[in-house]
């Protein structure tokens, strides 16, 4: 039971239920490493080809935390709690697993479901094209790039870690990512940063190519 203060800013039922729901979501053990796998209820289902990743569950999870933290910031070791085990879970080598495993061209992409080719794919590319969500980490003129983060494509992965990183710091105040830490954690590919390294990074490959970073290796989102 909540006590509520007539007169004050309070949240839902609703909202409580859903803060219970990601508090449990979140602080539930598993592992990202790469000999590990994430707990079954982080989504990596819904949209294929494009966000059936768990990284976009982390993502999409952090959304409600700043709004309600703003409404009642005395539960802010709460908030803060969740958003950290969503960062500490987009350290791993889970999270950038498309980018770490979809090497070079899509070896199906002669045999995608139609829709994709009706939706995705410009009609005279069909069996020659890789569908957006896949990574091409490897394809030239790139050439392999392990690092997430430093890749000069997998722009959506770095955004969408940096997105989660500012809401830590605008909710808790603690600067604690801004230590460095380790990511992907795989043997060699185990790369350190830091929020602001990661920001830098961002900001330098965004100030090279104007017209955008790539996502997926050759595909720039026109969004």
């Amino acid at each position: 039971m909540v006590a509520m203060v007539r007169g004050y800013p309070a949240t839902s039922d609703r909202s409580r239920g859903w803060l219970r729901y990601l508090y449990r979501k979140a602080t539930t053990p598993d592992n990202w490493d790469k000999d590990g796998r994430p707990h079954a209820h982080w989504d990596d289902v819904t949209n294929e080809p494009m966000a059936s990743w768990h990284r976009m569950d982390l993502v999409r999870s952090s959304f409600a935390i700043p709004l309600m933290a703003d409404r009642t910031p005395a539960w802010r070791e709460v908030y803060g709690r969740i958003l950290d085990e969503l960062v500490i879970r987009f350290t791993g080598y889970w999270t950038a697993r498309d980018w770490l495993e979809q090497i070079g061209d899509d070896p199906s992409r002669g045999q995608y479901p139609e829709e994709w080719y009706r939706t995705l794919i410009p009609p005279f590319l069909r069996g020659k094209y890789d569908v957006p969500g896949w990574t091409a980490n490897g394809v030239e003129p790139w050439g392999l790039q392990m690092d997430p983060v430093a890749a000069d494509g997998n722009l959506f992965f770095k955004g969408d870690f940096l997105f989660v990183l500012g809401l830590h710091l605008y909710v808790t105040g603690d600067e604690k990512w801004n230590r460095p830490f380790d990511m992907v954690r795989d043997g060699a590919d185990t790369f350190s940063w830091t929020h602001t390294r990661i920001a830098e990074r961002l900001f330098s490959q965004m100030t090279k190519r104007p017209e955008g970073v790539h996502c997926e290796n050759t595909k720039i989102w026109p969004m």
